[in-house]
């Protein structure tokens, strides 16, 4: 098993390129399903989860075929030979079951096995199931499938009204409803930008969608969709990421294809903590302005809210704040299990539920730490840049689920990082 090892260095100077966002490729690539013509997505990440849904598309018949060193990938669904999505693959990533409402809008049923558990929260799919129940569709749930059936007539349009917002729902009531019959209405829908492309591709594809990126969503239904080719858009998850590098290393360092407005909530509190974001021609410039960084609290919000996906690395930063900063987070339970870590590294983080005290210290120390999830694992990477002395970081495969050659990137602005089996550990 690979580990990361962190030796704490000086300010950092240069640039990171930002790959395309890996929950904006997870949701497209499922797009493939709605029609039987060729799909290419360009500026694709190169992570394990793009792996896990190429599988899961070629295990039904679909074509995926990753081309320019897999930033280009050439997907086709002509001929599918399989409705059913197997429990092996769709257990390793919750995006899976965005694959049930392109399969039964287009072909009438499909069988999907439901997610597995998830090491910050339940996140349960009763959202996707009860949208696809207001088309029309019929399901079964048993032996941990959804069975799904559409009318002979397909899927129809309906107004569906989501009593809470959630991104993978929308997802996939968005792609079933391009082929419904009728127009369908999606309220208190989410707003991410992994919404608007999703929405963009599907236009490219013939689909007629208004209002993505507002909280009211119109689909108007038609006969079929054709081929297309689509750009992923900026990861903001991976963007934020780096951006908070310099701000704890100090330095100053460039971000390849960010926006402001992809993290306006994420930028205002950085402003308010004592770091410069500056829009350039090519990026975002990020540097620390002078002393340390201060506390800011923090709530964890659906878009544009501040990202539940960027409340780890923020805390890292948090702890070396002058002040004391409050974190609450309000998407997923579980998800402060990176705070026992970051207190093995010298911080001050009292956990009360969904809320976290964060105390800033003047210097963290290198230690061992675990990553326990995805963003959990680089905020520890974040940490032990800005630490004294040297920090070993576990069970890093969970890294390799979002963030494409962190350490490439991190040490072509001065970072003093490695990536080691544990058998070379002494």
């Amino acid at each position: 098993m690979d580990q990361i090892i962190v030796q704490g260095n000086g300010p950092l100077k240069g640039e990171i390129p930002i790959a395309g966002a890996k929950n904006a490729c997870l949701t497209l690539m499922p797009a493939t399903l709605l029609t039987d013509q060729p799909l290419t997505l360009t500026n694709a990440p190169r992570l394990s989860d793009i792996r896990t849904m190429t599988a899961l598309l070629q295990s039904l018949g679909a074509e995926v075929a990753p081309l320019q060193d897999g930033q280009v990938l050439a997907l086709s669904s002509h001929d599918l030979t399989s409705h059913r999505a197997e429990y092996d693959i769709v257990r390793k990533m919750r995006a899976s079951i965005l694959v049930l409402g392109p399969m039964l809008a287009r072909d009438g049923r499909a069988e999907v096995s439901l997610p597995g558990g998830c090491a910050i929260g339940a996140r349960p799919v009763d959202l996707h199931l009860k949208a696809l129940e207001a088309m029309g569709a019929e399901l079964d749930l048993r032996d941990g499938y959804v069975h799904a059936k559409a009318p002979s007539s397909g899927l129809r349009g309906a107004v569906v009204e989501f009593p809470l917002v959630s991104v993978g729902a929308t997802e996939n009531a968005l792609m079933a409803a391009t082929l419904a019959k009728g127009t369908t209405v999606l309220r208190n829908a989410a707003r991410e930008p992994e919404i608007v492309d999703l929405a963009q591709c599907l236009r490219r594809m013939g689909a007629q969608i208004e209002g993505e990126g507002e909280s009211t969503i119109t689909i108007q239904g038609v006969e079929t969709l054709h081929g297309a080719t689509h750009p992923v858009v900026t990861d903001r998850i991976e963007l934020g990421t780096y951006m908070l590098a310099p701000a704890m290393c100090g330095g100053e360092v460039e971000c390849l294809g960010g926006r402001i407005s992809l993290l306006s909530a994420f930028c205002e509190k950085l402003d308010e903590a004592g770091i410069d974001v500056e829009e350039t021609p090519r990026g975002l410039k990020v540097s620390r302005r002078n002393g340390r960084v201060r506390a800011v609290d923090v709530t964890t919000q659906p878009y544009p809210g501040f990202p539940t996906d960027l409340q780890a690395q923020f805390m890292a930063l948090m702890c070396m704040a002058e002040g004391t900063s409050r974190l609450e987070e309000t998407i997923f339970e579980n998800r402060f299990m990176h705070a026992p870590e970051l207190t093995r590294m010298g911080a001050q983080i009292e956990v009360h539920g969904g809320h976290a005290t964060v105390t800033g210290v003047e210097k963290l120390r290198g230690a061992p730490v675990m990553a326990t999830d995805l963003r959990a694992s680089v905020s520890l990477i974040l940490a032990g840049m800005a630490a004294e002395g040297q920090t070993t970081v576990s069970r890093v495969y969970h890294l390799d689920r979002g963030y494409e050659h962190v350490v490439r990137k991190l040490r072509g602005v001065g970072a003093h990082i490695e990536r080691v089996k544990e058998e070379e550990q002494v």
